[in-house]
């Protein structure tokens, strides 16, 4: 297999200015969302505590449950919650 050089990159000054506002435009859409993540999920009540405990004293973990909607349900440990109803 014969090797190639490695071929040489201009960078250009137009190429810097499309980088520039590309990047200038993913920083704005970027803070809208973290701007619209603050108000539409947090309460008045959860932003005063933003030291990350929480007002009522939740785990981050409830916290998480409690956004996406997840009830967490644990099973009990008995004998046929472990095997199944086995009837012979």
């Amino acid at each position: 297999m014969l090797r190639r050089k490695p071929t040489r990159l201009e960078l250009k000054l137009d190429d810097i200015d499309e980088f520039e506002s590309v990047r200038k435009e993913l920083e704005s859409r970027k803070k809208q969302r973290e701007e619209v993540d603050v108000v539409g999920v947090a309460t008045p009540g959860e932003m005063g505590g933003a030291t990350g405990g929480g007002s009522d004293g939740k785990t981050r973990e409830q916290m998480i449950n409690e956004r996406i909607g997840y009830k967490p349900h644990p099973k009990p440990n008995t004998l046929p919650s472990l095997f199944g109803n086995l009837q012979f």
